[in-house]
């Protein structure tokens, strides 16, 4: 199932699912950021002063969301510590360690992990999850990605993009019927695969309860040797379950930050945002 956020038509119909009104959130912030090549882990990079992560989680306040669970890992206490310090409302963030990054999958698991069983496996229960390095991300993308997950009753909805160049990105599969089938690393995609345009952002809507039953038969059998969240959609689909993508108009918000040429840019577009204001 397709759509975007500029609400072009597409094939379900996004009433006729109204339940699942709960919301938590995940933010993946384990990363040491090594392509960096700066003593500060990759989460606390600043962009015009503040740290990465911290308007990633500004843009979540805004969406209010039941809970807001960060992930960290290396150099975990620094990155928390910082992170406090960039929300008016310390005592709404929750941290969740990952002591060894061996994954998406795996981050996510932790982070599950401070949820109650019962509540987490409630049919009315949903959690987004999304990395910590995309921070012109805006609470309006993420507010309008969320009440289409919710209206459409999908096990999954995943935001995507397109980009003239997705090197580095995972690209999302689809079967003949332009159904979401998987979604393939571009360490594992076939040279076939490597064509495809439409990537996958990071930033996903799931029902909590099948998460977590999906992320138990998650194997590390792949180029990285790596647990990844990606995996969870092909196990969705493939059990019968609906997987929605949304496509993001504006491709600057998913821009990921891996090195200091990649920050420097998204510093550049932040400040031209905030000139436009």
């Amino acid at each position: 199932m397709q759509r975007t956020l500029r609400r072009r038509t597409e094939s379900i119909d996004v009433n006729q699912h109204l339940s699942g009104r709960r919301m938590s959130a995940i933010v993946l912030a384990a990363g040491k950021g090594s392509r960096m090549q700066s003593p500060l882990p990759k989460p606390l990079q600043l962009l015009d002063g503040q740290p990465m992560t911290g308007y990633v989680i500004k843009a979540l306040e805004g969406l209010g969301v039941e809970r807001l669970i960060i992930v960290v890992g290396h150099q975990g206490s620094r990155v928390r510590d910082a992170l406090l310090q960039t929300t008016n409302d310390p005592s709404g963030l929750e941290f969740a360690e990952q002591k060894v990054q061996n994954g998406t999958a795996q981050a996510v698991a932790v982070a599950l992990q401070l949820l109650d069983p019962n509540d987490l496996e409630a049919d009315d229960n949903n959690v987004m999850v999304l990395p910590g390095d995309m921070p012109l991300l805006t609470t309006c993308t993420l507010a309008e990605l969320k009440e289409l997950h919710f209206a459409s009753g999908a096990a999954a909805t995943v935001l995507t993009a397109e980009f003239t160049d997705p090197s580095g990105y995972g690209r999302v599969v689809r079967d003949e019927q332009g159904q979401i089938k998987r979604i393939v690393e571009h360490a594992d995609a076939l040279p076939e695969e490597l064509t495809i345009g439409e990537v996958n952002t990071s930033v996903y809507c799931f029902k909590s309860g099948l998460l977590s039953s999906a992320l138990r038969d998650v194997g590390s059998a792949n180029a990285q040797s790596e647990y990844y969240l990606t995996d969870v959609i092909e196990l969705l689909t493939t059990s019968g379950n609906d997987v929605l993508a949304v496509t993001v108009d504006d491709s600057d918000e998913v821009r990921g930050v891996n090195d200091s040429q990649q920050l420097a840019e998204c510093e550049l577009l932040l400040r031209n945002r905030s000139d436009v204001k």
